[in-house]
């Protein structure tokens, strides 16, 4: 049984904060996720602060683009060495093939339908209401063309991991704490321990341990629910 089920996701502007965050948690967690918010911020001279103290990186920058401009990013992207990054399935078979061709150390993960948008929003933009049908088929596409697994919401846990099997990685956001199941700008949301149950390997958390009054305390309390 996997004893680290949880990154925590770094979305603060206060570099400082991170950093004593990051030395806190290290040891409690999968990873930490560095996105937009980070990146943007404080870029690779931040990102390799926080690798000096835990280089176990989640890069979520959700590549999207032509295929060769995706393979150049991800070849630069080596050399920094975060354990997994994020593509979006929807640029395409080439895209997705370009991606993994050169693969080394970093996994590579499809985003399907971000958890924010609900069957409104895939009725408007993709004709189909059904949100659970768009990302299996997304998802089929993503283990076709080699990638490593999929960021998805925990509604859509169970139905990914019956059509890519058990060797693909699931990773769900949208996770909150039985105490605060009302979702914010996230539609999607589940329990860890529910998400766990349904097949997910790894969940991201954010506000609900780095805005907690003892973001470790409530870590281990997570991680002892999941053991």
């Amino acid at each position: 049984m996997q004893s680290k089920r949880i990154i925590v996701a770094l979305d603060s502007n206060n570099f400082s904060e991170i950093e004593k965050l990051v030395k806190s948690l290290k040891k409690d967690v999968y990873a930490f996720k560095i996105g937009y918010q980070f990146f943007f911020n404080f870029g690779l001279i931040g990102y390799k602060k926080i690798y000096s103290i835990c280089p176990k990186i989640f890069l979520d920058l959700k590549l999207h683009d032509i295929p060769n401009t995706v393979k150049n990013g991800l070849e630069a992207l080596n050399k920094i060495r975060p354990i997994l990054t994020t593509i979006h399935i929807s640029g395409g078979d080439e895209m997705m093939k370009s991606s993994v061709r050169d693969k080394k150390f970093t996994k590579i993960l499809g985003v399907s339908i971000l958890t924010s948008i609900d069957s409104k929003q895939t009725k408007k933009f993709y004709n189909q209401k059904n949100v659970s049908f768009l990302v299996k088929k997304f998802a089929k596409f993503a283990k076709k063309n080699g990638l490593d697994g999929v960021v998805c919401s925990p509604k859509e846990i169970e139905v990914i991991r019956k059509v890519t099997g058990k060797n693909f990685i699931i990773v769900t956001p949208g996770i909150r704490l039985k105490s605060k199941i009302k979702s914010d700008d996230q539609k999607r949301v589940e329990t860890p321990e529910k998400a766990i149950k349904m097949g997910a390997n790894y969940l991201v958390i954010g506000r609900p341990i780095t805005k907690s009054k003892n973001p470790l305390k409530t870590l281990k309390e997570i991680n002892n629910k999941l053991s």
